[in-house]
């Protein structure tokens, strides 16, 4: 097995979901406090199944930056790599929930303490240890964050690791579409593997795009594996070994779909570490991985949160077992 320390290692936006809780007794709205943004979700998931894992990021100088550190390091996340901002506040984001559980979002981020890592405080010993670096994209809408992204991934290349990216799109967050499009396609050339939903691939090659032929340009760029994820619908993949297909998703109710691509995404990722090589499988290798990440990414779904609704091991494989998932 691979001597590396760490699993996957995340670097990226760092911040407190407020998710709307209902309302109290004058009507008023209530939300509720979770640690969130997208890579730190994504290394939570992993290590709350079994794996190790580390986040590199910033948090402002204040209780939020506390709390988000406390929960990491309670689930046992390396938080050595994270440091503090004294210009900028925590990054917040307000979640509010249709019924259907999708959500709309309102940022307090201008720019936001996790735009200021730079790359000078970057960890290179924890990047060398990194089996897998996990990347985002909002981490590429402000300077210093963006260079600071793209250093870390060309030092874990050079240590031999393999990077992970699951480019994400949030209109508030760029300076237009225009903006977004050719800096969140630019990771995928320096990518293994990718995960991207429904909307953002046709957001990068345009609407209508099939999944094969997305899952396919994306490929020829270099990367080994794409992960399509199509919400209620299931997981299109497409890996480079020629093999594609489609897994459907069993039906759950929804409560909150923050940290589903997240949780997913944990799930893949802990799958792919527990072999020598992540990416020497088989198709029926693979989909079993995704089978298991859907169950992730399942169990998330029922509750409110992402950080606060990620399943341990024991209750992935129950809830498996309990919907006949191959594992």
């Amino acid at each position: 097995m691979n001597a590396k320390k760490y699993d996957v290692v995340a670097l990226g936006e760092i911040l407190i979901d407020f998710t709307f809780a209902g309302t109290n007794a004058d009507g008023k709205k209530v939300y509720e406090e979770n640690p969130g943004g997208a890579p730190a979700n994504c290394v939570c998931a992993v290590v709350k199944l079994g794996g190790k894992g580390a986040f590199i990021g910033m948090t402002g100088r204040d209780s939020f930056g506390s709390d988000i550190r406390g929960v990491l390091e309670g689930l046992g996340v390396d938080t050595s790599g994270m440091r503090l901002c004294d210009s900028q506040h925590t990054t917040l984001a307000f979640v509010s929930l249709a019924e259907n559980g999708e959500r709309t979002f309102s940022f307090c981020r201008n720019p936001g303490a996790d735009t200021q890592i730079s790359p000078s405080d970057l960890d290179a010993d924890m990047l060398a240890q990194a089996r897998i670096l996990h990347v985002g994209s909002l981490s590429l809408t402000d300077e210093p964050a963006k260079s600071t992204t793209l250093a870390a991934i060309d030092m874990v290349k050079k240590s031999g690791g393999l990077v992970s990216y699951d480019p994400n799109y949030r209109a508030k967050l760029w300076h237009g579409r225009a903006d977004a499009i050719p800096l969140m396609k630019s990771i995928l050339p320096l990518a293994d593997s990718v995960k991207v939903s429904e909307e953002e691939l046709e957001l990068l090659f345009g609407t209508g795009i099939s999944y094969e032929d997305g899952a396919r340009q994306i490929l020829a760029l270099g990367p080994s594996l794409v992960l399509l994820t199509l919400g209620s619908k299931g997981v299109f993949y497409a890996a480079k070994q020629g093999f594609s297909g489609t897994l459907g998703v069993p039906e759950v109710k929804v409560a909150d779909t923050t940290g589903a691509g997240d949780s997913f995404g944990g799930g893949l990722l802990y799958r792919l570490t527990r072999r020598e090589n992540p990416l020497a499988f088989t198709k029926e290798e693979l989909e079993k991985d995704i089978s298991f990440a859907n169950a992730v990414a399942s169990l998330c779904v029922m509750k409110r949160g992402a950080i606060p609704a990620l399943p341990d091991l024991a209750q992935v494989e129950a809830f498996m077992r309990e919907h006949g998932m191959p594992a």
